[in-house]
């Protein structure tokens, strides 16, 4: 079921103000043109990657219900079935398997965000829902994506399942984006807040997903390889919907069943770039001094399988459709956006201006000083796949308006004490960066949006900004860059017309990154 997203009705609330009367009603009407067709495509990324018909496609039983085929392998079922799973996608995973597996299942636990099923109910969900005789235990936690005690709980239900497998049986491990925070089992003497507070102070710096997990992997019990090696010597499957970029099993979730492949000194490495080594607790150093290269056993996990169900890519594919059944040429820039989100939104302001140029033959070569600086800030972010000057020829040809895509995870460097995430915070600075000189005659709506319907410690998705931004911020007394500078984008999202730019999914039970879309249209 695709999600719903409030922004036609909330532009159409805001319509009614009198700001809006001042502006041609032409005008009106190409951003509500826009803004619904924006959900659309946002609609179309969610239901791309929901839970149930993914896990569906991955497994199946034969017809005499003895073996289990997971993508060409095949494990021999006899009332030896186990199952646990960790994220944000994991409730609706867990539902489809269970309907699918049926009396196979002996047990098993979860580990889902807090107030999911609650939330999946409210919206009619079912589907993600386990039924009410389940054999699977959930724990909900890991509230605004942050480790707790209940997630912790569940992480050490999941630890205790697997340490009593034998050579027997099969686990089923189901892991999706979130797994992270839903799987804290820190290796004492090391205490969960300690764990969290060094997570906290590294995101607050600007390390990467990378470098966060790398941290994690040496001080926890199960991820970097630590649940495989506890369910040893039972085989191991692992489903996984992936939301990190270029889709690296090692790293989502943390790799809880791939072997880790860095050491003490990487970690070293990481804490000395950020000029952390010296603030480290006692219990940190004590656990990082008694590891050595490969703590967790053998450096193969010959005993399982891993398997990547769904991804960004498979997601901005579906949106890619359904761009060109709206009429949109429509042109995939690259699933790995990545970087400062400053940097991230300077390309696309540029690539907007640079782009419209392209599209619109009046304001064909006023952009080649632009053109220049894109090309440098494309070289600087080393965005892989992104093929700049092929994308900009195929735009100058197309024939109507276009949709240019991407998915990824930029990075935010906090400086303020605001409230907001990286999507709304990247939408707001494109907002700025479209309002800094005229556009010419093309509309240009940009939209970020987290497929997770959570942007931060938010209720938002997201947030979606067009050219007048600043402009009709300022007719309201709100200035862009105050807001920027606290990282309070939420707050200024709030506030600007009503609300009407901010994007409201609920939590989606799903996880692949971010979705960019980047719409323009000749006027």
């Amino acid at each position: 079921m695709a999600v719903t997203l409030h922004v036609l009705p909330c532009l159409v609330r805001a319509l009614s103000r009198p700001l809006f009367w001042g502006a041609p009603v032409a005008r009106l009407a190409s951003s509500m043109v826009l803004a619904e067709q924006a959900r659309q495509l946002f609609d179309s990324v969610v239901g791309a990657v929901q839970p149930g018909p993914m896990l569906q496609r991955a497994l199946s039983l034969d017809p005499g219900g003895r073996l289990l085929k997971v993508r060409d392998r095949s494990f021999q079922l006899q009332q030896n079935l186990y199952l646990v799973g960790f994220g944000k996608a994991v409730l609706g995973m867990a539902a489809a398997a269970e309907e699918l597996l049926g009396h196979h299942l002996v047990q098993g636990v979860i580990s889902v965000p807090k107030g999911i099923r609650a939330a999946m109910e409210h919206a009619g969900k079912h589907e993600m829902l386990l039924k009410p005789h389940s054999r699977i235990q959930v724990f909900e936690g890991a509230e605004n994506n942050l480790p707790d005690r209940d997630a912790l709980r569940a992480a050490l239900a999941i630890r205790q399942l697997a340490d009593g497998l034998t050579a027997d049986d099969l686990l089923l491990v189901l892991i999706s984006g979130g797994g992270s925070a839903l799987l804290p089992a820190p290796i004492p003497p090391v205490t969960l807040e300690e764990k969290q507070m060094l997570t906290k102070l590294l995101a607050a710096r600007g390390a990467t997903i990378q470098e966060l997990n790398t941290i994690r992997k040496a001080l926890s019990q199960l991820k970097g390889g630590g649940l495989a090696q506890a369910a040893y010597p039972a085989q191991v499957v692992s489903l996984i919907l992936s939301d990190v970029i270029g889709d690296p099993v090692e790293v989502i979730a943390s790799g809880p069943t791939v072997a880790s492949a860095h050491n003490v000194q990487d970690c070293l490495h990481i804490l000395n770039h950020y000029g952390l080594r010296a603030a480290l607790p006692r219990s940190v150093k004590t656990v990082l001094a008694r590891a050595d290269s490969d703590p967790r056993g053998p450096h193969t996990c010959g005993h399982v399988l891993n398997v990547i169900i769904g991804s960004n890519v498979l997601a901005l594919a579906e949106a890619q459709r359904q761009a060109e059944a709206l009429g949109y040429c429509a042109f995939m820039l690259s699933t790995a956006m990545q970087g400062d989100v400053k940097r991230v939104a300077q390309f696309y302001g540029l690539l907007s201006r640079v782009a419209g140029a392209r599209l619109s033959p009046s304001m064909a070569g006023t952009s080649i000083e632009e053109e220049a600086k894109l090309h440098e800030l494309l070289a600087e972010l080393q965005i892989p796949g992104l093929q700049l000057e092929e994308t900009l020829n195929a735009v100058a040809q197309a024939k109507g308006p276009v949709c240019l895509l991407a998915g990824g995870e930029p990075t935010v460097q906090l400086q303020g004490s605001g409230k907001g995430g990286r999507n709304q915070e990247l939408a707001l600075h494109v907002g700025a960066e479209l309002g800094r000189r005229p556009l010419g005659p093309v509309d240009v709506l940009f939209l970020s949006g987290g497929t997770d319907g959570q942007d931060g410690p938010t209720d938002a998705a997201g947030a979606w900004v067009m050219s007048e931004l600043v402009s009709q911020a300022a007719a309201e007394g709100l200035d862009p860059a105050s807001f920027l500078a606290q990282n309070d984008s939420h707050t200024f999202f709030c506030r600007f017309q009503g609300g009407a730019h901010l994007l409201y999914t609920g939590l989606t039970g799903t996880n692949v990154m971010d979705a960019h879309l980047l719409l323009l249209r000749p006027q």
